[in-house]
Formats: C-alpha cells, structure tokens, sequence
C-alpha cells in the first residue's frame, strides 16, 4: 500500500476512496458549501483512482462505481460552477483550436546515437570512460541505467508549484508544438503531483497507445468505414496533433515518464532537492505519481547492460506497448555534466536497437500512388501479415524497375522487411507462384495522362492537371520552405479540391472568408486566418515562389541559387538548358527537370495566372554565385542523402549562412556526403567512386561543432 502521505487522498479522512456510498443526496439539497467540500473530496478520490489504475495497475474500486464518482462531480462544477483548472473533469477535453502554436521547451530535448552492434555499444563504453578519466573522475565507479528505447512520441511535460501547466511535442528538439490540451486528457498522465515535487518540474515522457487498445481502435475506424492507422506509433502521433482535444480524450493513449528536464527548488518553500543520479530521478517519479516502466535496471558494466538488451528482445512480443531497442544512459549526474553533448546528443547515452523485423505474406494486388511531382510509386497490397506487433497490409515497391528486378507479381508469396522498423517494404520474393512480373500501367491511375520512365522511374504527364499531383502541389506552396502558408495541411487541401473551391493553384487566390467558413472542420476565425495567410504570400521572395512551385530537383538550396542568378521571374521560364547549367548547383539533369516542367502548358499557365492575381515575386540582389566569403565552413562543398532530424532544405540553408556550398550531386569537388536514415544508393555508390568522406549526422554534428556552428540549426536559422 502507498503510504498515506504521498497519497492524492486519505481513505480515513476521505469517504470517496476505499468504500464510496453507493448513492448520493440530491444535488439541490446541498448547500453551496457543502457541495463545493464535496466536490474538493471528490476530486481528490478521483485522482487516486486514476493513479492507482493508470499507474500502479491496481485500482481501488469497480469501473462503475469510479464512473459514478466522476458523473457526481460533473454535475457538481455544473450546478454550482465549481469549475477548477486542475478538476479531472478537465480531461474530456476543452475547446478545439484553429492552430497548435510552438513553445520553447525547459531544456533541449536531444537524440541520441544508436546502433544495432554490441561493438559499437562497447564502443560508446569506451568513449565514455576515457571521457570520464580526462575530466578527473574515476571509470570503475561508473554504472548504467538500462531502459526501454520506447516506440512512441516524445513529449515535455511541465509541473509548476506540483499542477500541470503545459504540454509540448518534441518538434525540433528546441521548440515544440502545444499540445497542452490535447495530453491533460491522458489518463496515465497527473493533473497534480503527488509528495513534494519542486516548484518547477520538466519532466520527458513517451506517448504510446498500447497494443491491445490500437487493435480494438483499428476494428473500431473499419467497422465506421473509415481509414485504420498503420502502427501504434502513428496513431499516437496523430492523435496528439488533433486540434479538438475531445478527440483525443477518446482515444486510448498512455504514456511512460523516463528523464528530467528541468528540475527548480524553491528554497523558501521547502521543496525537495533532486537526487544525484537518473536512478534516483526514476524513484522520486514513483513519489510523485509519474508512470514510469518497471522494466528499468541499474547495471555496473557495459556486457550487463547488453545483457539487459539482450533479455528485453526476448520479452519484447510480451510487451503491451512497442519499443525498438534499450537505452542505457550514465546515472551519475556529475558524470554526466562531465561528458557534456555535442549539439546534437549527449555524450552520456546510447540506444542499442533491435535488428529490424521481417515476415513472409502473400501479394494481393499491386497500386499505383501519385506524388506530387507526378512520381509513381507502386504499393503492394499484402495479405496482412504481423511484423513485430503491427499488421501490415501494405508495403512499398519503390520504382517500375525495381518491380523488374524482383520480378514481383500478384499472388507471390515475399519477404516483408520494416526498415527503421517503420516502414514496410518487399526485399525478395521467396517463392514465385504467378506467370511474369507486373506490368507497370501506361497511364496515370488518376487522370489517365500518359506515363513517362525516366530510368528506374515513372511519371504522371498530367501535370498540375492531374488532381493527385495538385493537391500534393497545394499542400507543397505552402509548406515553410516554400510560401509558408499556415493552415493547409493535407486534410484541408482535399477538402477544398472536393468542394469545388481549388481545382489549379492560382484558385487559392481566389478563395474568401465565405467560401471557407460553412466547410467542415472550418469556422469563421480559421477562414479568416487562412485567407490573411494568403494575402501575406502574395509577394514572395523570388526563391521561395521557384522552391513552391514544386519542380523536380528544385528544392530551396537550387531555388536561392536561380533567384541569385537570374534576378527575377521574367528572366527563367525562356532560360534554355545551357543558360540554366551556368547557376551554380544547376547540372544537366537538373537543367532538364527545369526545362521540362516550364515546357509543359499546363505549368506555365499557373505561374501566369498566377501573376495575374497578384502573386508577385520580389526581385533577388543577382550576385553571379553564392560563396559567402570568409566563413566558418567557407571552401567546402556538402551534398546531403537520406533523411535528417531536420529537413535537408535546413541543413542546406545552415551551411550555406556559414560559407560552404550545398550542391544536389556528388562530385570530385565534394567534400562530404552527409547520409541521414534511407539514403539514397546514387549518392554513396558517387562518393565511394570519388573518394569523398561520407558522414552519419552524428559525425556531421561533430564537424560542424569543431568549426563552431551549432547543430541541430535553430529555428529560422
């Protein structure tokens, strides 16, 4: 049993705990006293429930009677207007919001490096204790906190004076989105902390949603006919975005509290001190009624730590929620002050992975996907088969002329492979059971526009014709790195094409608080915000209208190096190949992907039109290049793969601000290949050929760093 003094509510002094009445008096025969007494002693029972269900897993009393005490205090705050900030009843969810603004968090929340290899976790080890000897510190006492790498989404939690003040994503690990509303309606998460908690208190958490409860959620979506999700971690994501928190109080999320952030004292008023170490951080998370895992240990050597890993793997289709590898972390907080972090992970952990999963099933039909620049990507649709706890029914095929190498027709059984454990995707057919391989479709699957190969890839034709590609085209005008447009995200942009309302680009700017305010999910605030968000991109930068336009192997990097170039729009769409190849960054292909996209009519009559309502490009100052002089990274030449914990247009922008050149391909005149997750085999197979360095993020933190530039970039940076 908790002890009473740590606990939300005394079953001595509160008759709502232990043993609740099976019925109550009549609400208008209370007193405005008694029923705000009765509400306080309500309120109180009710978060001990939650905490003895939610994270102890040992409830007190029946559902029904915990729905009876929560449908009394309900009717309590409404009678007698009793609302509080903190009451239970807060978690229903509050009023919905046109936006999620960003917040800064308390501290940064960074990554940490990972590997699937025992070498490279001995590897860490060995940085760390040579680490710990050059900073004065003795190796032998070091031990390890070993955890669950949890497969969820990160969240910030901030206490001030022990009550929930606010919530935050993870965003870029500086600044998040608020999502304040959306996770005080998380059962498993207190409104009120219990014992003595400091008067300000930055807790880490993982929102997850547990397996179980995403299967029952799933059947749920099917049986109303709408979309299921395609793994947990999705879900939980996507739930947490909902801008009405009401949603998200239906839906089952939970969460697991694992680090501190930030932990104040005020000494006036006696608050506790934080422990010295991450175990004691963990213990004093139980005092407080955080939910942590209880699959934690405290080991004295790397091999235990392995070890713990090791164990983990064996338990981990047991687990009601997902993770994807342990996390071991120096506990000592000297230590960890010691080590320090590079900008973009702390010195002091490392994440040991789980190899990826992989599953055999059979192909039930093959699909074609649009992308926005008219790229077809074929989908196989699989026989559902589970890999590593989610069904998966749908896997990538990439590209027509990976089709040809595998060979892959309907009805062959093949090998599903869950690369970063996220996305699915068809290695090897292991045994061929149809006649052929699929032949890829001739026209678009959309708008019946001829296909076009461009060596192992297809194109739709259509161009902006073609409503997958517009709405993909509308979602990327306004994404930050090109018009930044708020408030037309995916969901909004089918809405408008489907009513009728934006059917080419230019129609955006034709759209008015009218046409937007009676659609659905839409109101007169929203309408009106999005219509002043239009208004306010009518005159672009030069390179931000080129990088929205969305042409192929045009991103925000080759967009200010054509603004630089040329000057202003007039002088680019009539630019021949030649013309285009003396911008620096502009290549033969690049120059064809150009030339292509300005030769069709259908391109050329929206940017037309789309002057003709008033979307007018300012002019670039023409410099003839970008080299930025005498900079921090002046001289070097970067080329970037794969994805990063930003978007490479970000990483590109940062280099550049700092003097170096940011190039699209590898060449003899590259002086690093930076490779996110998934990079591309083009790139590396160049820079093997040219002998150019090539660089994890985590490497590529470490240059930036001895050059002085900091890393992940800051916002706007």
């Amino acid at each position: 049993m908790t002890s009473s003094s740590t606990r939300h509510a005394d079953p001595e002094e509160n008759p709502y705990v232990e043993e609740p009445p099976p019925e109550f008096e009549p609400v208008d025969e209370l007193s405005p006293e008694t029923a705000e007494r009765q509400a306080d002693l309500l309120r109180s029972a009710i978060r001990e429930h939650d905490h003895r269900y939610y994270v102890e897993a040992d409830p007190l009393v029946a559902d029904a009677t915990y729905d009876r005490l929560f449908d009394r205090l309900r009717e309590l705050e409404a009678a007698f207007d009793l609302d509080a900030e903190d009451s239970p009843t807060r978690r229903v969810g509050g009023e919905p919001v046109d936006e999620l603004e960003t917040v800064e968090h308390v501290a940064p929340m960074r990554s940490i490096d990972s590997a699937k290899e025992p070498d490279a976790v001995r590897e860490f080890d060995g940085r760390v204790r040579s680490g710990l000897r050059k900073e004065g510190l003795d190796p032998d006492d070091l031990r390890y906190v070993c955890e669950p790498k949890f497969d969820g989404l990160s969240v910030e939690v901030v206490y001030e004076e022990g009550e929930y003040a606010r919530a935050a994503t993870r965003g870029d690990g500086v600044e998040g989105d608020d999502v304040t509303e959306q996770v005080r309606t998380i059962r498993s998460v207190p409104g009120r902390l219990r014992g003595d908690p400091p008067a300000r208190l930055a807790v880490r958490g993982e929102v997850y949603m547990p397996r179980e409860a995403f299967e029952t959620y799933n059947e749920e979506l099917i049986d109303r006919g709408e979309e299921p999700f395609a793994n947990p971690r999705n879900a939980a994501a996507g739930t947490l975005r909902q801008l009405d928190p009401s949603v998200v109080a239906e839906r089952p999320l939970d969460v697991f509290f694992f680090d501190v952030l930030g932990w104040e004292t005020s000494e006036e008023d006696g608050d506790s001190t934080r422990p010295d170490t991450h175990w004691g951080d963990l213990l004093a998370f139980d005092d407080f009624g955080l939910r942590r895992t209880d699959r934690v240990e405290r080991v004295d050597g790397i091999d235990a730590a392995i070890d713990f890993r090791d164990r983990l793997g064996e338990d981990r289709d047991d687990l009601n929620y997902g993770i994807d590898g342990a996390v071991i972390t120096v506990d000592d907080h000297a230590a960890r002050d010691a080590l320090g972090s590079t900008s973009r992970a702390p010195r002091w952990a490392f994440a040991y992975k789980f190899p990826p999963r992989t599953a055999t099933t059979t192909v039930e039909g093959i699909t074609v996907q649009v992308g926005r620049t008219g790229r077809l990507t074929p989908v196989a649709e699989l026989d559902p088969v589970d890999v590593d706890g989610v069904t998966v029914s749908r896997a990538t095929l990439h590209n027509p002329a990976e089709i040809e190498a595998l060979g892959v027709n309907v009805g062959d059984r093949v090998r599903i492979y869950r690369a970063g454990d996220v996305i699915p995707y068809v290695p090897e057919i292991v045994e061929k059971r149809s006649e052929g391989t699929y032949a890829f479709p001739e026209t678009c699957p959309v708008c019946d526009a001829p296909v076009e190969r461009d060596g192992p890839l297809a194109f739709c034709t259509g161009g902006l014709g073609c409503p997958a590609q517009l709405e993909r085209a509308v979602e990327h005008w306004a994404r930050r790195d090109g018009l930044d447009v708020e408030g037309l995200g995916p969901e909004r942009v089918e809405t408008l094409r489907e009513a009728g309302l934006v059917e080419s680009l230019p129609d955006l700017y034709d759209l008015t608080v009218a046409d937007l305010a009676d659609l659905e999910g839409w109101g007169e605030t929203s309408a009106e915000n999005l219509i002043a968000e239009l208004e306010a991109s009518r005159e672009p930068p030069l390179d931000r209208f080129l990088a929205g336009l969305g042409i192929p192997d045009v991103g925000s990097t080759t967009a200010r190096a054509l603004a630089a170039h040329f000057g202003d729009l007039d002088s680019i769409p009539d630019a021949d190949e030649d013309e285009l190849r003396e911008v620096d960054d502009v290549g033969p292909t690049v120059a064809e992907s150009i030339r292509t996209f300005l030769d069709r009519e259908e391109n050329r009559a929206a940017i037309a039109a789309l002057r003709d309502r008033g979307v007018d490009p300012e002019p670039a100052e023409v410099t003839g290049g970008t080299a930025l002089g005498d900079a921090p990274l002046d001289g070097l030449t970067f080329v970037f793969t794969g994805s990063l914990s930003v978007t490479r247009g970000e990483a590109q922008a940062l280099v550049e601000a700092h003097g170096a050149n940011a190039t699209s391909s590898v060449s003899g005149n590259t002086d690093y290949l930076v490779a996110g997750e998934d990079p591309g085999r083009t790139k590396r197979d160049d820079a093997e050929a040219e002998d150019v360095p090539v660089l994890d993020e985590a490497a590529f933190a470490d240059l930036l760093d001895e050059h002085g530039v900091g890393w992940p970039p800051a916002p706007d940076a």
